[in-house]
């Protein structure tokens, strides 16, 4: 194929007509998948429709948050492991870019503004001691008074506070500018940003472009954040109901004195997240109806109202940053990853809606081990045909 005949990404990029992989996204998914996949040494060509890290991937809060340790299960175990390996993963990142990526494990705050939910993070605290050990270390949910409240106003705190040590932060900017940099020196890794597919046809084994062009693949994986629904919605045949959908959220960049090791703070759906930079991250809204999706709004300001009052240090703090944009939610609220059932070339690799930075190098590796025919991983909820077996069933 010439270059007139192929199809073109942003600046007039001449794009392949087949790889071994096509990765469709450019968010914290596809490009986690496509360092594995060049790490693996698989000719690999990363499609993304606008740029690098314009979706949900791009935004602010960067929040890396374990599950409460009660009623184990599975699913908590899953992010549990991923959480530990994210750090050596980043270390190793760090160590191919020699750049930053902004991770620190910093713990997390809980306030306790009642005497009953005392209770119920000691209950936890036990439950820590018996599901948060792995990799020689064990992770602690402390519950301390409430003279220990690390700067929260001590109206939130009357009943004292939760100080756990796994959770962690990251810059959700600084880690995807890494991980792009590290795949645009890649040995087998074709990254073309402008590039919209219209389609994906398993049964051809290729992807259409917006435009009509086609891609041919021997794989191909689907990680376009919200955009993955639609795609996937098409094959196989009408769906009485859509594999996800959209949710919006909203957050703030605060310019804020704020020590960077102070521990995540979080109190019913509010995250307070400082970073290295001297900055803090408020956020985030989930709003299941919008109408406009990347425009900020009151469901902000209110946000900001209430960090404000949960930490003193805030309340001159700057506004420098409001970001709004759309997460995926599967149907199944669960990650959906793995092969189509009906076709194994097709593999899916979106719906982490709130956990993906913490969990996307591992369901990377989950789609590359379903790739080459090794099992996946993950637990049953996770995987591609859970998730179409639930949009099967009627609306």
């Amino acid at each position: 194929m010439t270059s007139a005949d192929s199809p073109a990404g942003r600046a007039g990029q001449s794009l392949p007509s087949q790889k071994d992989l096509v990765i469709i996204g450019g968010g914290i998914m596809g490009l986690w998948a496509a360092l594995k996949a060049d790490r693996l040494g698989i000719p690999t060509l990363l499609l993304e429709a606008d740029r690098i890290a314009s979706g949900a991937s791009g935004g602010l809060l960067g929040a890396l948050m374990p599950h409460v340790p009660d009623r184990w299960n599975d699913k908590k175990q899953f992010q549990f492991d991923a959480l530990i390996s994210l750090e050596v993963e980043i270390a190793q990142l760090e160590a191919e870019t020699d750049r930053s990526c902004g991770y620190r494990r910093s713990g997390r705050l809980i306030p306790l503004p009642k005497p009953h939910l005392r209770d119920i993070a000691l209950r936890h605290s036990e439950e820590a001691k018996a599901n948060w050990g792995g990799d020689g270390r064990a992770f602690e949910w402390n519950v301390l008074d409430a003279s220990e409240s690390f700067g929260l106003d001590p109206a939130f705190a009357e009943a004292g506070v939760v100080h756990e040590t796994l959770a962690g932060r990251v810059s959700p900017r600084m880690l995807m500018s890494v991980l792009a940099e590290r795949l645009r020196a890649s040995r087998h890794v074709t990254v073309a940003e402008g590039a919209p597919v219209a389609r994906v046809e398993p049964e051809q084994k290729r992807v259409v472009m917006k435009g009509g062009v086609e891609i041919s693949f021997g794989h191909c994986v689907v990680a376009a954040g919200p955009s993955s629904f639609p795609l996937l919605d098409r094959v196989g045949g009408p769906l009485p109901r859509s594999l996800g959908r959209p949710v919006k959220g909203q957050a703030a960049l605060l310019k804020a004195n704020m020590d960077p090791a102070h521990p995540i703070i979080f109190l019913n759906g509010l995250y307070v997240v400082p970073h290295d930079d001297g900055m803090v991250a408020i956020g985030s809204t989930s709003e299941e109806e919008f109408e406009a999706p990347f425009a900020t709004d009151e469901k902000l300001d209110d946000l900001l109202e209430r960090a404000r009052q949960l930490v003193p240090a805030l309340r001159q703090a700057e506004v420098v940053g409001r970001w709004a944009g759309l997460r995926p939610k599967a149907i199944g609220r669960e990650p959906m990853v793995g092969p189509h059932p009906d076709h194994p070339d097709l593999i899916a690799l979106t719906g982490g809606f709130k956990v993906s930075f913490g969990i996307a190098h591992r369901l990377a590796d989950a789609a590359l081990s379903a790739m080459v025919g090794r099992p996946m991983d993950v637990p049953a909820s996770f995987t591609f045909a859970s998730h179409l077996a639930l949009a099967k069933q009627p609306a």
